[in-house]
């Protein structure tokens, strides 16, 4: 099994604030473009869609209240887990977050897939970082979600 880290980064939210963005899965709905809602379908725990052809489906197996959610696939081509860390950070009303994943890959797709699940894990976490301080992240196109 192969683990890859995301970086730390300091989100300007509370840390429950945070996790409680992340411990329901119709949530992440809102975040997507609506000509790319077709075939996503979420409850409180899961999330499946079809990507490129292939069913991927993710379902949240353990919320420690305001820390961590795990997130294991649920049909998907190999099995993963991530582990969302929300860790309390010198001020009250921000949070240290970061990303661990772990994928069973085999050599070739860690050839090909472990720089790019790296550098997405890290756009993550820095997304999160500038979203909550206010600033657009890079490649986000506000109009695609009505603002």
């Amino acid at each position: 099994m192969a683990e890859y880290k995301s970086k730390h980064g300091i989100v300007s939210r509370p840390a429950y604030d945070l996790f409680m963005s992340f411990a329901d899965m119709r949530n992440f709905l809102r975040f997507l473009p609506s000509d790319k809602r077709e075939g996503v379908t979420a409850d409180y725990d899961s999330l499946k869609a079809t990507v490129q052809g292939f069913p991927i489906g993710v379902k949240i197996t353990e919320r420690t209240p305001y820390s961590r959610i795990i997130i294991w696939d649920d049909g998907a081509p190999f099995h993963f887990t991530a582990e969302f860390h929300f860790d309390a950070a010198t001020d009250a009303y921000k949070t240290d977050f970061y990303i661990i994943l772990n994928a069973e890959l085999n050599l070739m797709m860690k050839m090909m897939l472990g720089s790019k699940l790296q550098q997405a894990l890290d756009q993550l976490v820095d997304s999160m970082v500038a979203a909550s301080e206010g600033r657009m992240p890079e490649g986000f196109d506000p109009s695609q979600f009505g603002m």
